[in-house]
């Protein structure tokens, strides 16, 4: 978690990082307050904070919009976006959203207690793809989904954007291998990288 460590110091505190994040992924989106502080998993006293800082700054403006109600009942929200006009974007998003910068904290020291792992890829926003159909692809035996999808969440809070993973047992892996299973031949196929390997998997891949 060093380079977290080190943005958070750099850029004023982990809350503010992981906000900042949210908008510079999500960049044609606006957040309610209580988005933002669900999908940042920041406490909302704190969000609230961080909002107002940004906003001052002028990294992220603010709008109203008016959501229609129940029996047609109008309602104004105050809803919050990137500012794209910010002097500094660009420099901020390169740093922020560093791919490397992701993997120097050790993604799979985080799933070290799912199961019995015995393969994991990472692609999309891990190695800087657009083309990759997952960012991550688990497989192993008797793997905890319920862990696993609270890990996917603290992730998805740190980086700012929703992650799609696939958790596949090995023999469903093998399967689905055998009858060329589009999803995981072209997670296979496109560029990705191994952090966990145990050689089994890739040796049964490898002779299809």
């Amino acid at each position: 978690m060093q380079g977290m460590e080190t943005l958070a110091k750099l850029f004023g505190g982990q809350a503010r990082v992981k906000i900042m994040r949210l908008f510079l992924l999500n960049n044609e989106s606006t957040f309610e307050l209580e988005e933002v502080a669900s999908r940042s998993r920041v406490l909302k006293l704190n969000t609230r904070r961080e909002i107002n800082a940004l906003s001052a700054m002028g990294f992220i403006k603010q709008k109203n919009i008016v959501h229609e109600g129940t029996r047609g009942a109008k309602k104004k929200v105050v809803v919050w976006q990137l500012n794209k006009a910010f002097p500094y974007i660009d420099s901020i998003r390169d740093l922020l959203v560093d791919p490397s910068l992701l993997l120097r904290d050790n993604l799979s020291s985080r799933f070290k207690n799912i199961g019995k792992v015995k393969l994991m890829i990472i692609s999309g926003i891990f190695i800087g793809s657009d083309k990759s159909r997952a960012d991550i692809l688990i497989v192993g035996d008797k793997l905890k989904k319920n862990v696993i999808q609270q890990i996917v969440k603290g992730l998805e809070s740190e980086i700012g954007k929703e992650l799609n993973y696939v958790v596949l047992e090995s023999d469903e892996f093998k399967y689905r291998i055998d009858m060329y299973d589009k999803l995981v031949c072209d997670i296979i196929d496109l560029p990705h990288e191994k952090i966990v390997d145990n050689g089994q998997l890739s040796t049964y891949i490898s002779k299809k």
